[in-house]
């Protein structure tokens, strides 16, 4: 069974988990670095602030077991709101916890007053572009491109 809460700066320990998990496991998949969030980096205080500072922070759970992450920002002035940090443990994969997570963040979305959701996701991520696809996401402009012509897409999904 999945099911998917939101966290609190009192539960940082969990996020933390998660989160050097999904860079051990997709550090190409992140703008952060896993050496960014160790060593002196890796505080406390830092995890709270996290959690506190971005407006939505949900871990999906698969039968009894933290499975997945994702966050979102506040809705923007135009009323958008981004989605963040995604990332499924490789146990929990194709068995519905992806979808979970983003349907929790487009329902806090809708509560919290967005008219559309985006999220940038890297081309060459089929995996997770068939994720947002299925979930009503369409692909918009091309963000970035690197010297090998690997390249970062937005993609909108209007709520």
């Amino acid at each position: 069974m999945i099911s998917a809460r939101a966290l609190t700066s009192e539960e940082w320990r969990t996020w933390r988990e998660l989160r050097l998990a999904a860079l051990r496991d997709a550090p190409e998949a992140f703008d952060a670095t896993l050496a960014d969030w160790q060593g002196a980096g890796d505080t406390e205080l830092r995890w709270r602030l996290r959690l506190e500072a971005v407006s939505a922070n949900v871990v999906a759970d698969l039968d009894g077991h933290d499975a997945g992450m994702v966050s979102a920002t506040a809705p923007d002035s135009d009323g958008a709101v981004e989605l963040i940090s995604m990332w499924v443990a490789p146990f929990a994969r194709g068995q519905g916890v992806g979808d979970s997570l983003v349907q929790a963040v487009l329902q806090w979305a809708s509560a919290a007053g967005a008219i559309r959701l985006r999220l940038r996701v890297a081309a060459w991520n089929a995996p997770a572009m068939a994720l947002y696809r299925r979930n009503g996401f369409v692909e918009g402009r091309v963000l970035e491109e690197d010297e090998g012509g690997a390249c970062e897409l937005e993609m909108e999904r209007l709520l």
